[in-house]
């Protein structure tokens, strides 16, 4: 099996979404979203690729609050089902991680919901604290 190669994607590297596995995002990639995404310095991606091909990405943005230092949000980890299993998942997990390092962020939260196991397992892996059962995240949604 060909090795994977970890890499951050950047602005000028928009490309390298023009092959992308099944299952690794969760709609089919825009050319105008990323270009927005890959624009803003306080967005991270970091992707998996095996021959050319992303087989898994992890995205992320830093942020500032008036009292409170830079934190970093994961916002999703995703690795096609024929790559799973491999540490995948983790070395982008990771990478983003050590870019939360270097912007000096405070910590990297993340979640997930209560059904998720694998990921409960991934992110506990990479030394995060399990939250209490009482944390619950509400969603509003906007209209357009």
């Amino acid at each position: 099996m060909s090795s994977v190669v970890i890499r951050v994607v950047g602005r000028d590297d928009a490309t390298v979404l023009d092959r992308v596995a099944t299952d690794v995002f969760d709609q089919p990639v825009s050319a105008r979203l990323t270009e927005e995404f890959l624009s803003d310095p306080r967005h991270h991606l970091a992707v998996a690729l095996v021959d050319g091909e992303v087989v898994g990405m992890a995205s992320a943005v830093h942020y500032v609050h008036p009292d409170k230092g830079p934190q970093l949000f994961i916002n999703e980890v995703g690795v096609t089902p024929a790559h799973r299993g491999r540490g995948i998942a983790r070395a982008l997990l990771d990478e983003l991680v050590r870019i939360g390092e270097e912007l000096e962020c405070t910590e990297a939260w993340v979640l997930t919901d209560r059904a998720n196991v694998v990921a409960q397992r991934l992110y506990e892996s990479a030394g995060a604290v399990r939250p209490p059962d009482q944390c619950i995240m509400y969603t509003i949604p906007i209209s357009h």
